[in-house]
């Protein structure tokens, strides 16, 4: 049996940006130190930062001192002056593609454009980029529901930056069939643009792809669904636990992805834990991971 690792599998910019931020502030600042919801989503990564210290709290009006630390999905502008405005010591670790999306969607609203958020609305990002508009924005998950509006003439687009690249031209092109002047801003950021693209490749060689990440992770869920629509059996599983050896009956080729909020030690668990049930796997593309994942020996972050 040949498995397949995905190159671009694991942690991104933001989110290693995110969790280094962190840890550095669990290092040198005193407490309590807080994220405002969960720095990242993945239940690992967050037990990891709790074992550090830091707690998370889910009602900013209940943290009377110490440090809050922002998450990787942003906060809207007013929930960020209310911190400072508590006298808490702020970390910012939003995302910088996430404070791009923001910026965007509050110089559109500036000008005057009907602002379109193509996302999950009750995902966090969506509602930061949406305060950013002071909540005028209009947020929509597929072409149908975007014809379902009635749109201004002038349009701004822009996307949360796990949104899928086809979902997201296809709603363009529905807002293109009502308003006549449209501005589109591609937020869609890189990294989850690339884990994507080589989860769809993936996909369409590989009859059963496993991605690695929380359920609760929306590009994590965004890939599963890339690599069921390729045809592919997917499994999302959050750790080596979730692995069923039954997936693996009569498979003769696997690929492995992972969420862009999924630590290296996670990805490297699960790894392991198929050489055990299949000890004459063959691993490939794993010598071109990032640091911290090896098949051979493994390395487990704390």
């Amino acid at each position: 049996m040949e498995i397949r690792v995905a190159q671009t599998a694991g942690y991104c910019f933001g989110v290693r940006r995110a969790m280094d931020l962190a840890k550095k502030t669990a290092e040198h600042t005193p407490g309590p130190i807080y994220t405002l919801g969960p720095l990242i989503h993945n239940e690992q990564a967050v037990a990891q930062l709790a074992r550090r210290g830091i707690q998370v709290a889910e009602d900013l009006s209940r943290l009377k001192q110490g440090t809050v630390i922002i998450r990787t999905h942003g906060l809207p502008p007013e929930q960020l002056a209310q911190a400072k405005g508590q006298g808490l010591h702020v970390v910012d670790a939003t995302c910088p593609f996430v404070g791009r999306a923001q910026k965007r969607a509050a110089e559109l609203a500036a000008a005057g454009y009907q602002v379109l958020i193509v996302g999950d609305p009750n995902h966090p990002e969506v509602e930061g980029v949406s305060g950013a508009t002071g909540y005028r924005a209009l947020v929509v998950s597929s072409p149908d529901e975007v014809r379902r509006h009635r749109l201004s003439k002038k349009v701004g687009v822009v996307a949360q930056t796990t949104q899928i690249l086809s979902v997201f031209q296809e709603c363009v092109a529905a807002v293109l069939e009502q308003a006549l002047e449209v501005v589109v801003h591609q937020t869609i950021c890189s990294a989850t643009r690339e884990r994507q693209d080589e989860a769809q490749e993936m996909a369409r060689e590989f009859p059963l792809m496993l991605v690695v990440g929380g359920r609760n992770s929306a590009n994590t869920n965004k890939l599963a669904e890339i690599c069921s629509r390729e045809g592919a059996r997917a499994f999302l599983v959050e750790g080596a636990a979730d692995l069923n050896p039954v997936w693996f009956d009569g498979v003769e080729k696997v690929g492995i992805t992972a969420g862009a909020s999924t630590p290296d030690w996670v990805i490297e668990d699960v790894i392991r834990r198929i050489r055990e049930m299949l000890p004459d796997a063959r691993v490939t593309a794993c010598d071109q991971r990032p640091a911290g994942v090896q098949t051979a020996s493994g390395t487990a972050e704390e």
